[in-house]
């Protein structure tokens, strides 16, 4: 079963807590941007606003950072579910991959549109988790680059057991079932979620969406 996970993506501390508090009021997984104006040009509140982060509540942290092992003590100690470092950051991942699993933290790897799984082999072996980034950085309601889901494939058959692969950018309820339907575990919503009237009830559509089987009616 596809799993909904309503992501946070926000320069301002009363809207990161708001959203956080209000999401897992209906999410058991929430994804949390974290962008330090370096990998894009804009910034998301620090790793230090973010603690303490709720129980109850898996969080995946999405670090959209060029040098990760800088704010590794700050993760650690944050201690999320997830960790997801982009491949096209400026260092070694395996280390620090490494440092994150030793601390029980699962570590994740995310894919821009260029990058082929194929060329990042040892990560993606390494990996628990592998996103697939097929949206803009650092911002939220934009086009999902469908294309992208031949890299679940790919990453399949890099690595056959043991592998979560997720999915972020663009995805709705008219792309979900699409999306979920080609073996992508989770899928991480933006502005479906976050911009709606009602988040929950926008939740629920896209978890039923997600699952649905056969050809819709």
């Amino acid at each position: 079963m596809t799993e909904v996970v309503p992501t946070i993506l926000t320069d301002k501390p009363e809207t990161y807590r708001s959203q956080l508090e209000n999401f897992a009021k209906f999410a058991k997984r929430i994804q949390i941007d974290f962008l330090d104006g370096n990998f894009t040009s804009q910034a998301t509140v620090p790793l230090s606003a973010m603690a303490p982060l709720p129980e109850g509540v898996n969080i995946d942290l999405h670090m959209m950072v060029v040098r990760p092992s800088q704010y590794l003590p700050e993760v650690l100690k944050l201690k999320p579910a997830l960790c997801i470092l982009h491949a096209e950051c400026g260092e070694d991942l395996l280390p620090i991959f490494h440092q994150l699993k030793k601390a029980g933290i699962r570590a994740g790897l995310a894919l821009m549109a260029p990058t082929y799984p194929g060329d990042v082999k040892a990560y993606v072996n390494a990996a628990d988790h592998v996103l697939i980034f097929a949206g803009e950085l650092g911002k939220q309601g934009g086009t999902a680059d469908l294309l992208q889901i031949e890299k679940s494939k790919i990453l399949q058959a890099i690595k056959p057991q043991g592998l979560e692969i997720g999915w972020d950018g663009g995805a709705n309820l008219e792309n979900i079932r699409m999306i979920a339907h080609a073996n992508i575990g989770v899928i991480n919503v933006g502005s479906a979620i976050a911009g709606a009237k009602d988040p929950a009830a926008a939740y629920k559509a896209l978890f039923d969406e997600a699952d649905r089987k056969g050809v819709r009616i």
